[in-house]
């Protein structure tokens, strides 16, 4: 089983960006390691010629690739148990739970949320981008909550437009370290690649970041702790974890970003709780609520 390769071409408009960057943000469904893996293979040319991944790009230039088909054992069928908050013709929302990788990459070929909806779901197979049937957005490893999955391409061309436009509203519910002042604010600080730790992110100059925001509210104060609901107003990697650690109030059990797991919950507590977005069929507002997994809640009860 194995989807086709897909192609792209884009000609280059407005200000100069590094190439690898320019990729990343108009091949949204793709990280920048990736595209830089495609680029270092030759699989990208600018004006017909090879390129390194970070070459200024001009007015005018024309890009064009390929996007590699996944392997056959990426996209192996799992009988995998999936907990459907929705569906309908269109759209499938999932509560993925914490420890599930959205899609098989390096290291996660087997168990990811993509070989269970292939086995439930083996008709979505084609849609979207290869290796990603159907998938629109992601959450991190052990970020729990709602996913939303295209049944069809036209619902995945609909929901992708939902989220360049950010009309789709997501709220996260995060516990933090420490009581965060203000208790109401917005983080507005642009997120890259860390230099000193190339497989983390991390707040950058605006110059070698991309624009990211988040808005935040405090719900309640649980002893030296503050659970808060977090909206991103833009959508990059590990944003809010990024977000609040630059602040000084890292997410509890994020022990990339924060500090070790003092409570010894086995994952961060981030849950994407909240999700609203237009069904593609007839443009009615959605609105879709995960609760809290009970390990999240039973912290809470305690600290409360």
């Amino acid at each position: 089983m194995s989807a086709e390769a897909k192609t792209f071409r884009f000609v280059v408009r407005g200000k100069s960006d590094r190439l690898d960057r320019y990729l990343a943000a108009h091949l949204s469904d793709y990280s920048r390691s990736e595209i830089q893996r495609w680029i270092k293979e030759g699989m990208v040319l600018v004006n017909g010629h090879r390129a390194k991944a970070g070459m200024s790009l001009r007015e005018g230039d024309v890009i064009s690739g390929v996007i590699p088909r996944p392997s056959a054992t990426e996209l192996t069928p799992e009988d995998i148990p999936l907990v459907i908050l929705y569906e309908d013709e269109d759209v499938l929302a999932i509560d993925k739970p914490a420890g599930m990788v959205v899609h098989p990459a390096a290291g996660h070929s087997r168990g990811t949320l993509v070989n269970a909806i292939l086995y439930h779901f083996p008709r979505l197979e084609g849609v979207g981008e290869g290796g990603r049937p159907g998938i629109v957005h992601r959450l991190d490893k052990d970020t729990s909550g709602i996913i939303l999955v295209a049944k069809n391409a036209r619902a995945h061309r609909h929901l992708q437009s939902q989220f360049r436009q950010r009309t789709i509203e997501k709220t996260y519910l995060a516990l933090l370290h420490g009581h965060i002042t203000p208790k109401e604010g917005l983080i507005d600080a642009p997120i890259g690649r860390d230099p000193r730790h190339r497989k983390r992110m991390a707040v950058v100059p605006s110059e070698r970041g991309r624009e990211a925001q988040t808005e935040y509210a405090v719900v309640a104060f649980y002893g030296m702790t503050s659970l808060v609901k977090a909206h991103p107003r833009t959508g990059r990697t590990h944003q809010i974890r990024v977000h609040f650690a630059s602040v000084g109030y890292p997410i509890v059990g994020d022990v990339v970003y924060g500090r070790r797991d003092v409570y010894k919950l086995g994952r961060h507590f981030l849950h994407a709780h909240r999700l609203r977005f237009r069904r593609p069929s007839d443009e009615r507002m959605i609105e879709l609520i995960s609760p809290l997994p009970e390990a999240l809640q039973d912290l809470l009860d305690l600290l409360s």
